[in-house]
């Protein structure tokens, strides 16, 4: 008898009580990370790319992003996908939007899905599914994105949920004594005997160059050093994966380290003169780009420790 694993989907109506959907996935799936925002924005794709961008619905609420990996051999993506979203449809969800990897838009598209990183979510360019469902009506209408794929013999689940904030809610800021504690990184020592460090936790799972709030404990570490530093210099340098064009590649990375500036001179108050951003693509691999792994290894935003003065 075959084995099923349950696991829940929330859904936080404003003003009143969590309703959750008991959904099952098939033996020896295990979640590997779930992610709460409380209060953020994410932005869902709602069709293909069109060949400029692609369509989305920019949602505000509570954020809720689950992965799962199982075991897998001779399964296809959609057989993983159907029975989770028949659950799903039985419990009053409805399917806005469906598509399979390389009709979604290549390259593009998947750069516009909200995917958790990498080892615990991995996205397969030529193998996925992405499934966008609604419930309810009006103000307390949610929306959750289902996003299945498989590398080899494993399998890969991800579920995330958008559902209105409670009446009265409000953004708490993180206390002062959390982000003191966060603990330093090993990133000025690497800057200092090799000149660049990988800037390690970033969050672009929102967007395809959105970086969350944080915080970042790599770039907390980075902005004390240049706070402390003013005459120190870096560049911040966007890197990606193989697939697709190198133009498209490369704007993407810079877009990338673009978004690390900003809220490195916004939220850290580190001074726009000690900072700027490049892209360069697949141009510097630090992993092969034949395997999932690797490509999620590559795409990346590295410091690069310059000269003080500007040439």
């Amino acid at each position: 008898m075959r084995r099923v694993i349950p696991f829940l989907l929330w859904s936080f109506l404003a003003g009143g009580p969590a309703v959750a959907v008991d959904l099952t996935l098939p033996a020896g799936a295990s979640q590997t990370l779930e992610v709460i925002r409380e209060a953020d924005t994410v932005r869902l794709p709602t069709g293909p790319h069109s060949g400029t961008d692609v369509p989305n619905l920019r949602l505000e609420g509570r954020i809720v992003s689950r992965a799962w990996r199982m075991p897998v051999q001779g399964v296809t993506t959609l057989q993983l996908l159907t029975p989770l979203r028949d659950q799903l449809e039985g419990a009053g969800w409805e399917a806005v939007f469906a598509c399979e990897a390389l009709d979604c838009g290549g390259f593009d598209f998947r750069f516009a899905l909200p995917t958790l990183p990498a080892p615990d979510m991995f996205l397969d360019l030529f193998d996925y599914r992405y499934l966008l469902l609604r419930r309810g009506m009006g103000a307390t209408q949610e929306h959750a994105a289902l996003i299945v794929s498989q590398s080899g013999r494993t399998g890969y689940v991800q579920v995330l949920e958008v559902t209105t904030l409670a009446e009265g809610y409000t953004v708490q800021p993180i206390p002062a004594e959390e982000r003191e504690a966060l603990p330093r990184v090993d990133l000025v020592q690497a800057l200092q005997t090799q000149g660049h460090a990988v800037l390690e936790g970033l969050d672009f799972g929102l967007g395809d160059n959105a970086l969350g709030a944080g915080p970042y404990r790599s770039l907390v570490t980075l902005a004390e050093f240049l706070t402390a530093s003013p005459e120190t210099r870096v560049a911040l340098v966007g890197h990606s994966d193989s697939i697709g064009g190198l133009e498209q590649n490369s704007a993407l990375s810079r877009a990338r380290a673009e978004a690390v500036l900003n809220l490195l001179v916004e939220q850290h108050g580190v001074s726009p003169a000690q900072v700027e951003a490049h892209g360069i693509g697949y141009l510097s691999p630090i992993a092969s780009n034949t395997s999932p792994e690797g490509r999620e290894r590559n795409r990346r935003v590295e410091v690069v420790l310059l000269d003080a003065e500007p040439q």
